[in-house]
């Protein structure tokens, strides 16, 4: 059949003008709005009902555009964010989140404010309740929801002033890259493309195990003559081997012949959009022979079980380990003993915004827009498989809607740019959600044996820590986990017999990489369990146990690092002591007078390592200064909704003395912003905002040597620029000043790299220059006829050095929390069976509690006027918090995450509940 034949036409009012649009059959309306009609504020997270993002409004009513068909749209009135932000509703609504700094990434916030404006529109002031009940629809990763159910209560009510503040270091400043997100400019991977690029698609194993062969190429295209370029292996100019640990460069850009894991990429296409839709991948021409797949690190570790890669017996990739005093001596004179054996499994970042973007050829260089967390990281791998120089290549970051680890890996840049070069015209691709969840990088399941000892006193006396990690086909971060995991494993205590090793394990498995803790909130779950067990074998309270064992201030971690200052474990405990007795009196009441809910209240504790494991860690910040009195900064620390364009500005300008809404800002292109490094292991507050600080120092000093003016002078930039000081004002007349080929007539480029030492043979020595620390506190209802749990409420205490930004500290707790208790109570992926967001579950509106967050300040001696990082440790001790207010309602001890009814009912049986 022509394809052209069953075209039809539709016409419809788009935001108030009337549109028409040549739509294939069933085509949805998603696809019109964006590929059409050129509403790339419509966000397509799925394309299945599940995420919510692409919601508009039809005829007042909303609904996912991408279930819809573009036909049922016919003389209706369609509606997305853009337009809408100019209505009452709207506009209340875009003040109100970005008051309230409901929008961290952005990519699910038009879903969410237009279904917002309908919830308005029909109730006028909702409750907090009725929020819920009316977005539970749309799916967010980053925030938490709180900040966006306050928001939109707020504006139901009118209350949308944003409060004043300086933007100094400290105050609750708004983000300064905020108004985009809301207004629905913010472009992301998939709406940079020029029109008409051609689209690339990738085709995958259906596999985890296989040999394979490809067949007749050009009869391929000659019987589709739309195909404009087909990709493999033999593409491939430099090397077809990344990775982001050098030594451990071990996965193919194109598989040659062998794949390893399901989703694995084994080609490419490149066609125009509409055709390449319609394609079926089975007519790729490709015989496979499905070998036996190794899936768990039992089967990869057992005797005679295939090398997945060369060279690595039992499928061990690598391991780290620590070894601090004798540690099995001391567990065999401990007058306690709690052990375990602990399960977690793969866990899917489900960051809303699928991998995106499309590269282009400029005047001979290659040019990748994509969403990225590492824009240099990025390339640097596409030199090598180039074979180009790293000039030849500039990676332009685009927004991007969520990472948590995942995108510091490439995904579409390579596959991008060697069709971009190949053909000398614009080529997009976007991931479906299916592909993202097939292909990409998830948290590492672990299996973890764990002994811990201690004295009658409470004292810890030794422990000794097991852990196997499934790092998946290839290596990925899976290094980094090794190494980080056994200085981690003791927690945030005094153990001063310690043993842990932690090893990285190759299966068949999709590739285990960076999420959020890179290992540590796995073996979180072991130590704060166990630590809650001998606590009650002591018969000593829980919270009073870990304060007995909490590190201090000039106290050895299990590395010998002594911290003189800044180790607020025992102040985020100590916070919590309050709750800690009211809700545990509250559960003991509420328990005598039910027999089947019983509630708990959990209690753990958690640290991490801000940066590089015991490795040069730098970024450098760029600054300058214009004839016009404009204040430009070069921040290549990717946002991707933590923050860091806002945070790493407030610091900069309260070390340069100005507003830092004073600032333009420039992204991390790779052109004209220096490396800035990776957006991860919790880094860029502290590290990159270190840098930005000595920048505006270094800034503010040439600015004072132009009129000798003291330290303590006051500089007023922007068009009247002058400095003020007790002799009164001095114009700068910086248009007198020769500018450089950037129009500076000042500028200054600053490096900070944390000062840490190797780790011996026996893991003693520096592996970080700070460390944060956090205390979470759980209030769990379990209904034990059904096997559930529900989490009531939650208090997280969290030591952050010094607070830049409060409301923005807030919002990555709560966050944190949200991923900790899916990572407890619902998320498992299983390869070849949760690869969509209908399937896989993560937290809604409904699943979570009321968050407060408590800000404890134990400045840091290196950290950016005292500050500390803060991604990681939002999420480190909220799953085992969970698991432990479940044991102090029920009894029931739970070894293995998620906890699912199923689990729960099992334990709760075990546990005595009928």
């Amino acid at each position: 059949m022509d394809d052209q034949t069953a075209i039809t036409r539709t016409g419809f009012k788009l935001n108030g003008q009337a549109v028409s649009v040549d739509a294939d059959p069933g085509e949805r309306l998603s696809h019109s709005l964006r590929e059409r009609l050129g509403a790339r504020d419509v966000k397509v997270g799925c394309n299945a009902g599940d995420c919510g993002a692409c919601t508009v409004l039809v005829d007042g009513a909303a609904v996912c555009a991408c279930l819809m068909p573009t036909a049922r749209a016919d003389g209706a009135q369609v509606d997305t964010l853009t337009g809408l932000v100019r209505s009452d509703e709207g506009a209340r609504l875009a003040l109100a989140f970005q008051a309230h700094q409901a929008a961290q990434c952005g990519i699910c916030t038009p879903g969410m404010m237009v279904s917002a404006v309908a919830l308005l529109r029909d109730v006028g002031a909702p409750t907090a309740q009725q929020v819920r009940d009316a977005l539970g629809g749309v799916l967010c990763r980053c925030t938490g929801y709180a900040k966006i159910v306050d928001a939109i209560v707020a504006a139901g009510a009118g209350n949308v002033a944003q409060a004043e503040v300086s933007g100094a270091v400290g105050t609750a400043l708004t983000r300064l890259d905020g108004a985009p997100k809301v207004d629905g400019r913010e472009a992301f991977g998939d709406d940079v493309a020029p029109d008409g690029a051609l689209a690339l698609r990738v085709i995958r194993s259906p596999h985890f195990h296989a040999r394979f062969t490809l067949g007749d190429i050009d009869g391929f295209r000659a019987a589709h003559p739309w195909v404009a370029l087909v990709l493999t292996a033999d593409d491939v100019p430099g090397s077809n081997a990344f990775g982001v640990i050098p030594g451990f460069e071990d996965q193919p850009v194109f598989a040659e012949g062998y794949a390893r894991f399901r989703g694995e990429p084994i080609a490419a296409i490149v066609g125009s959009a509409d055709q390449l839709a319609r394609f079926d991948a089975s007519d790729f021409p490709v015989t496979w022979e499905d070998l036996p797949p190794i899936l768990d690190v039992a089967e990869a570790m057992a005797d005679g079980a295939p090398e997945l890669h060369k060279g690595h017996a039992q499928n061990v990739m690598t391991g780290g380990f620590v070894r601090h005093g004798q540690a099995d001596d001391a567990l065999a004179r401990a007058d306690v003993v709690a052990e375990g054996d602990f399960t977690t499994g793969f866990v899917e970042h489900a960051y809303i915004e699928p991998e995106a973007g499309f590269a282009e050829v400029v005047d001979g260089r290659v040019h990748v827009h994509a969403c990225t967390q590492a824009p240099v990281m990025d390339q640097q791998m596409l030199a090598k498989a180039l074979a180009l120089p790293l000039e030849s290549i500039r990676i332009v970051p685009t927004a991007t809607g969520g990472g948590f680890g995942s995108k510091l890996d490439v995904s579409v840049q390579p596959f991008l740019a060697l069709a971009a070069l190949k053909l000398g015209q614009p080529v997009r691709m976007a991931y479906s959600r299916i592909e993202s969840m097939q292909s990409t990088t998830k948290r590492h399941p672990a299996q973890i044996s764990l002994k811990i000892g201690a004295c009658k006193d409470g004292t810890l006396s030794g422990m000794h820590f097991e852990g196997l990690f499934n790092t998946g086909a290839y290596a990925s971060w899976g290094p980094t986990v090794a190494n980080r995991v056994p200085i981690h494993a003791s927690g945030p205590y005094r153990v001063a017999d310690y043993l842990a090793q932690a090893r990285g394990i190759y299966t068949n498995g999709p590739p285990a990489g960076a999420f959020r803790g890179f290992g540590v909130p796995q073996s979180a779950i072991a130590q704060e369990v166990l630590f809650d067990e001998l606590a009650d074998q002591l018969g000593i309270d829980a919270l009073d146990f870990r304060l007995k064992n909490a590190l201090v201030n000039g106290v050895p971690t299990v590395c010998g690092q002594v911290f003189d200052q800044g180790v607020g474990i025992k102040p985020c405990f100590e916070a919590l002591r309050p709750a800690w007795a009211e809700w545990g009196a509250a559960c003991a009441a509420f328990n005598a007078e039910n027999d089947t809910l019983k509630r708990g209240v959990g209690i753990a504790g958690g640290w991490y390592g801000c940066g590089n494991t015991s490795l040069p860690n730098p970024s450098t910040i760029k600054a300058g200064l214009r004839a016009d009195g404009t204040v430009v900064l070069h921040q290549g620390a990717a946002d991707i909704g933590q923050g860091s364009n806002t945070v790493i500005t407030q610091i900069f300008a309260q070390a340069l003395g100005v507003d830092p809404r004073d600032v333009l800002i420039k992204g991390g292109d790779t052109d004209v912003t220096p490396d800035a490094g990776k957006t991860s292991a919790s880094r860029q507050t502290f590290v990159t905002g270190n840098a930005a600080r000595l920048s505006g120092t270094a800034l503010r000093r040439q600015v004072l040597a132009l009129v000798n003016a003291p330290e303590d002078a006051v500089l007023r930039l922007g068009p009247d620029a002058h400095v003020q000081d007790g002799s009164g004002a001095h114009d700068l007349r910086l248009d007198q000043l020769p500018a450089d080929s950037e129009g500076f007539v000042m500028r200054v480029a600053e490096t900070y790299d944390p000062p840490t030492e190797p780790l011996d043979e026996n893991g003693q020595g520096v592996p970080y220059a700070q460390f944060g620390y956090a205390a979470h506190l759980a209030l769990v209802e379990v209904d034990t006829r059904l096997g559930t749990a529900r989490v009531l409420r939650f208090k997280a205490a969290h030591d952050v050095g010094r607070a830049i930004n409060p409301l923005l500290i807030e919002g990555q707790v709560e966050g944190g929390v949200a991923q900790g208790l899916g990572l407890a109570l619902m998320e498992e992926y299983i390869p070849g069976r949760t690869e969509n967001l209908h399937d896989y579950l993560i937290p809604t509106f409904g699943d979570m509690p009321e968050i407060e967050t408590l800000v404890i300040e134990e400045e840091d001696a290196h950290g950016p006027f005292g500050a500390k990082g803060l991604g990681e440790h939002a999420l480190i001790p909220t799953a085992p918090a969970i698991l432990n207010a479940i044991a102090r309602a029920t009894g029931a001890r739970l070894r293995q995450v998620p906890v699912t009814p199923a689990r729960l009912r099992a334990a709760l049986k075990e546990a005595g509940h009928a």
